[in-house]
């Protein structure tokens, strides 16, 4: 009697098994032969399961938003407003270990975007709903009286995701210069800006 095999599960070893060579090594490290031995199958089952190999790297970044959106419930809880804006930008910098692979990773996808659509597509879609979060933070924020400023909410919110990107990028290639300490202290402090001044 043939063996009874768990397409669901196989998909999900391939993705994991990808998802860990990225973080490791990096994404060009991430080639269909590396991914096959990493998860313990031939090459040719790959095929099996995936359409190419972009489809299995849009797996493995589908995987890694989902693990940061369950972390990011978990850190938002009981945080409103302008407490909530701080917990969502402080987990999207690369603090600690795990978060400076994940930085890593999301930052090696942005060049194969380029020449991905479906890659492009996705990193689009997960952009926009970061975004759209920030800003509805900074309305509720402002709601709140939390905030006060001018400056069109929208053009802030593009504003803090340009920091939190460029101090990611920054950190990972100049560790010793910008610490996680650092880093915090830059982005509270361009988030004190928007807080109203006492008279």
């Amino acid at each position: 009697m043939p063996k009874s095999v768990d397409h669901g599960e196989r998909r999900k070893e391939v993705v994991e098994a990808t998802r860990r060579i990225i973080l490791r090594e990096g994404i060009e490290a991430a080639t269909t032969r590396a991914i096959a031995r990493e998860a313990g199958y031939s090459n040719g089952v790959l095929t099996h399961y995936f359409a190419d190999k972009d489809d299995i790297m849009l797996s493995a970044l589908r995987s890694s938003h989902r693990r940061i959106a369950a972390r990011l419930r978990g850190r938002l809880a009981g945080h409103t407003g302008l407490s909530a804006l701080r917990e969502l930008l402080l987990d999207n910098l690369p603090l600690d270990d795990e978060r400076a692979r994940e930085s890593g990773l999301e930052i090696g996808f942005w060049s194969r975007s380029l020449t991905s659509p479906a890659l492009l597509e996705a990193q689009r879609a997960e952009a926009e709903e970061l975004r759209y979060l920030v800003r509805s933070l900074l309305g509720a924020a402002a709601d709140a009286g939390e905030i006060a400023t001018e400056e069109d909410l929208g053009d802030v919110a593009e504003r803090l995701l340009a920091l939190v990107d460029g101090l990611s990028v920054r950190r990972l290639l100049y560790p010793d210069r910008l610490g996680a300490e650092r880093l915090e202290r830059l982005l509270r402090t361009e988030l004190d800006r928007l807080q109203p001044t006492s008279a």
